[in-house]
């Protein structure tokens, strides 16, 4: 009985152990990233975007989809009915941009997730067993990222539906090279490390030392260049949409919002339907850009001891 409580005992100090550490490690993370004022202005930026899109039918004032001719190109200042004008089919803006919102981020994190995804795993494979592999799979990294990427993105989005997963496997698919060579690079570096020695000594598989004990020490910069990352892709998005090539109607995004807006005389006339589309992807592409600047200082323990 007495061995039972020690041998409990022993475990919940473990545990308790295992939580301090945590504890401490959030609180070094968190002491460098708030040095970075731009970098928690933008995460605060952020998590109200994202609130905001999550809670959109909640703060939405009107359909989104529901055109009144009778009221179109409403004019600003804004009015207690339409905050943010209405558009050239009577929409009000301020929903649009709500559910727009949802479109956008939604392709941007599904983006985010099928580049990392790959690309973590081309270049862990390619980095760790290095040689003719390593080499192989290197040049079709550096025929694929010389091809231009619009061309590529036009030629896809003839054969995939437009919708947000499509775009998403669009996107990701021709943007994962740059982190599979990030990946390959610390792979290299990593795996003549004395704890990898010890996993082969200990008779470990290769995909085990691999996804259990190397690419857990690659996660701050793929946590850092996924942030990035996330930023491009509404930018991309954004682009095939005005092209008329990302989610068709009756979905829309900022990007289609800004198609619909292109026509120079309804610039002219109401430029608002313009503007604020505009605002919100360059201020959500500049706070994820920022955002990523304060993980990299707070994950770097180089940058930490210059600073």
């Amino acid at each position: 009985m007495a061995k039972d409580l020690e041998i409990i005992t022993g475990e919940n100090q473990t545990e308790f152990g295992n939580m301090q550490e945590h504890t401490g490690l959030f609180k070094e993370f968190w002491r460098a990233f708030r040095k970075n004022r731009l970098s928690v202005i933008s995460c605060i930026i952020l998590l109200l975007i994202i609130i905001s899109a999550v809670l959109a039918p909640l703060l939405a004032t009107h359909d989104p989809y529901r055109i009144n001719l009778a009221k179109e190109l409403q004019k600003l200042p804004p009015s207690s009915e339409h905050y943010l004008g209405t558009d050239d089919m009577g929409r009000d803006v301020w929903s649009r941009m709500l559910y727009g919102s949802r479109i956008s981020l939604v392709v941007s994190f599904l983006t985010m997730i099928i580049s990392v995804t790959l690309g973590a795993a081309y270049g862990a494979i390619s980095g760790y067993y290095g040689g003719r592999i390593d080499s192989l799979m290197m040049r079709v990294v550096d025929v694929l990222l010389s091809l231009p990427t619009m061309f590529l993105l036009i030629i896809l989005a003839a054969f995939v539906k437009p919708n947000a997963l499509g775009i998403a496997l669009i996107i990701g698919f021709t943007s994962w090279m740059r982190v599979a060579r990030l990946v390959r690079g610390q792979f290299l570096s990593l795996k003549e490390q004395e704890f990898v020695e010890a996993a082969r000594a200990l008779g470990y598989s290769n995909a085990r030392i691999i996804f259990r004990h190397i690419l857990p020490n690659v996660t701050a910069p793929i946590i850092v260049n996924a942030t990035l990352m996330v930023a491009s892709a509404i930018l991309v998005e954004s682009t095939l949409s005005f092209l008329g090539l990302g989610v068709q109607p009756p979905q829309f995004s900022w990007g289609s919002m800004l198609t619909n807006a292109q026509d120079l005389i309804l610039l002219k006339e109401a430029p608002w339907t313009a503007v604020f589309p505009g605002i919100a992807i360059f201020l959500t592409v500049l706070s994820f850009n920022f955002f990523g600047d304060g993980l990299r200082d707070a994950l770097d323990p180089k940058l930490k001891n210059i600073k």
